[in-house]
């Protein structure tokens, strides 16, 4: 029996089904893959990990890290609490790296403000374990870690060698300023990077928490004399309102706000469309993204 006739003929009725493959997802922007996300993806900090510093043209919001380095972010919410801060200003913007704040007399015995109840010697907290944390993980290479990925909101960096994990210098990275010796810190002179990201001072600073809000009143900043952006002119300095814990504000005079979740699928997505960006302005998609490029988006 010749069965020619037949198979053509079924080969021609597959031709007219509709294919049950399935359709090349559309491309879709960050923002639009921001606006879809559920509530699910969001959190909302713990207002003792939050600083609120109040500047003469608006409110920073930081972000304390605990989990990265304990002993520094104990005695900066100490500091905050007692009010140290409050006075006090932003006394260096160096271009392309850093404002720094704090007492500017701190190097004064006579002058320098008490560091009250907060601990007066500190180690050093570089780096920590990496057991215990949930990285997620970007897929690219880096030319300063092993592996990078975020945790909780924050960037870092981790050896697989050895097992650590690090807090990196990005932009909007809040550090704890020393000298020479690296536990010459106890997170009372501060600074935030307003640069290009310095990832050479990884694991060797402290870094204590990230801007969530208000970089732009920092960023802006006029720059100070070179080399290192210490205002000459005191009057050039910007004066420190206060700076306080969101959890010493009475709840009415909080800043409402919420950080993406970084181990959800919305921020998983947002980075994918970053990383591979196709719309009519792009017309070579990099495949590529350095951990620094990746904003965590608020709302």
């Amino acid at each position: 029996m010749d069965r020619r006739p037949a198979l053509l003929a079924l080969a021609l009725a597959t031709c007219l089904l509709p294919s049950l493959a399935p359709a090349a997802t559309p491309y879709r922007s960050a923002q639009q893959i921001l606006e879809a996300a559920p509530d699910r993806d969001w959190r909302t900090p713990d207002p003792a990990n939050l600083l609120y510093m109040d500047l003469p043209a608006g409110r920073v919001i930081i972000e304390l890290a605990p989990q990265f380095a304990p002993r520094h972010v104990a005695n900066i919410q100490t500091f905050a609490h007692e009010h140290f801060w409050d006075g006090t200003s932003i006394y260096r913007s160096q271009d392309n790296f850093v404002v720094q704040f704090g007492d500017a007399d701190a190097d004064d015995a006579a002058k320098a403000r008490p560091l009250g109840s907060a601990q007066k010697k500190l180690p050093a907290e570089f780096e920590r374990a990496t057991a215990g944390l949930k990285v997620s993980p970007l897929p690219d290479r880096d030319g300063w870690a092993a592996r990078t990925g975020f945790v909780d909101g924050f960037p870092v960096g981790q050896d697989t060698k050895d097992g650590r994990a690090w807090l990196a210098h990005c932009y909007g990275a809040l550090g704890a300023g020393r000298n020479n010796d690296e536990d010459s810190s106890v997170g009372a002179e501060l600074y935030v990077v307003t640069g290009q990201s310095p990832r050479q001072l990884d694991r060797n600073i402290t870094v204590v928490g990230r801007v969530l809000k208000g970089m732009e009143l920092l960023s802006a900043l006029p720059r100070g004399p070179a080399p290192m952006g210490f205002y000459a002119d005191p009057q050039q300095r910007t004066p420190i309102t206060a700076i306080r814990r969101a959890s010493d504000v009475p709840a009415a005079e909080r800043t409402p706000i919420q950080v993406l979740r970084t181990d959800s699928k919305t921020f998983a997505d947002t980075v994918e469309a970053r990383r591979n960006r196709v719309d009519d302005f792009y017309k070579r998609p990099a495949g590529h993204i350095d951990l620094c490029n990746i904003p965590v988006p608020v709302r």
